[in-house]
């Protein structure tokens, strides 16, 4: 695989120079340039529907899609909005002028894209990669393009999409022979039909692909233009039909029983068609509605644990409100004593529920007047209003009557069983 130039990357880098994440769209975006080679990038003003316009990054060229076992270039531009990887990027077929668009559930008139890649895109796990090989995948199961009728040529076109892709050098994918055949050679039907090869052309868009448009070898049918849906308009085959005898093909008449074999034929394989477009529409449908009712029922549950916490944090909070309003008017009744002038005594207001209790608290408050009294002796020590003597005689008594007091609080709160 050749890798880009130190170069290359510094342009990339540069064009990427207002995106947001740009470090992560570089990656994104060497990946694809590395890998397929029909692939270029720009950077140009991209008209949204609303009329605004913006600077895009957008990747132009063809992508090698195998269709029946045989590789094409399918014609493809993918915008990269400046929010990438947080926004899934847009998807369009741009086909030549000697191509016309195959309207499907995956691609609709104007050439965009739809794929349950993009629709489902996740900015953490979804690329650029990983999108154009779904692409691949699915073009080769319903085409996007296929080949307009060439003037002179009754009603002749092909379903196939285009010339068959070439393999890139060293991605492991090989294509035997020389050349491609968009019919398999058979003599059963008459007349023949150039296949167009887009190689590298400009298109009236302005879009490059691989070389020019020419004649390729090849017998085609000459039956009414069919849009690519993924199978043959009439299958080839070498072997007489069923319902015709083998003497009447050898004899080279047409009778009315060819020709009725051949249109219930061609009806069988349009109704299989439509049938197998149906069915995936259906299918696409049906999952998709399977998505929603996952989201749904992921939904229902989750609103159903929000609803059960509601619950039980109202009924919290009630409870909350009950005890708050017990509180307030315990103190607008404390408030209304005060209002009142009401005198409190102090020995009412602080009271024990034992003996014990009380004791402690009387030998508290004698400590704590004994300490201050100690203090007021030292203030009148300096303040020269007693002598010396005095004042170590009163310190000495009240010293050893806080002594006793301390004694007496240390042994009430091992009786009580306080602790220490």
């Amino acid at each position: 695989m050749v890798k880009m130039t130190s170069l290359d990357e510094g342009k990339i880098k540069q064009s990427l120079s207002k995106y947001q994440n740009a470090d992560i769209t570089k990656k994104h975006v060497m990946k694809v340039l590395n890998l397929y080679k029909g692939l270029k990038y720009n950077v140009e003003p991209f008209v949204f529907n609303d009329g605004s316009r913006k600077e895009l990054f957008n990747l132009q060229g063809t992508i090698p899609v195998s269709f029946k076992g045989t590789y094409y270039n399918i014609p493809i531009c993918i915008w990269l909005m400046d929010t990438h990887p947080n926004n899934a990027p847009m998807c369009y077929v741009k086909p030549t002028a000697d191509m016309d668009i195959k309207v499907s559930m995956f691609v609709d008139h104007n050439g965009k894209i739809y794929l349950p890649y993009l629709h489902d895109w996740l900015p953490h796990s979804s690329d650029l990669l990983s999108l154009i090989q779904i692409m691949i995948v699915t073009f080769g199961d319903q085409p996007p393009v296929y080949a307009k009728p060439r003037k002179g040529i009754q009603k002749s076109s092909t379903p196939y999409p285009v010339q068959p892709f070439m393999p890139v050098p060293g991605s492991g994918t090989h294509i035997p022979g020389s050349s491609f055949p968009p019919y398999p050679q058979n003599s059963q039907y008459p007349g023949g039909s150039n296949i167009y090869s887009p190689y590298m052309s400009t298109t009236s868009s302005g879009f490059p692909y691989q070389g020019s448009y020419g004649s390729y070898g090849g017998s085609a049918s000459n039956y009414p233009s069919q849009g690519c849906t993924g199978s043959f308009p009439y299958p080839p085959s070498t072997q007489p039909s069923p319902t015709v005898p083998a003497t009447a093909g050898a004899s080279g008449t047409i009778t009315e029983e060819h020709i009725r074999a051949s249109l219930l034929s061609a009806v069988e394989d349009k109704l299989r068609r439509r049938l197998k477009e149906q069915f995936s529409q259906l299918v696409a449908e049906l999952e998709t509605l399977r998505r929603t009712q996952q989201e749904l029922t992921s939904g229902f549950t989750h609103l159903t644990d929000l609803f059960e916490r509601l619950k039980k944090e109202k009924a919290e909070l009630e409870k909350n409100i009950t005890i708050l309003q017990d509180k307030e008017a315990e103190l607008e009744k404390e408030i209304a004593k005060l209002s009142d002038n009401q005198s409190i005594d102090v020995d009412e207001a602080v009271t024990t529920i034992a003996p014990l209790y009380k004791q402690m608290l009387n030998a508290f408050a004698e400590e704590a007047a004994t300490e201050d009294a100690i203090y007021y002796l030292g203030e009148a020590l300096r303040c020269g209003i007693i002598d010396l003597d005095a004042f170590l005689k009163q310190v000495r008594q009240l010293s050893r009557r806080q002594f006793m007091l301390r004694a007496l609080m240390q042994r009430c709160r091992q009786k009580a069983g306080l602790a220490g």
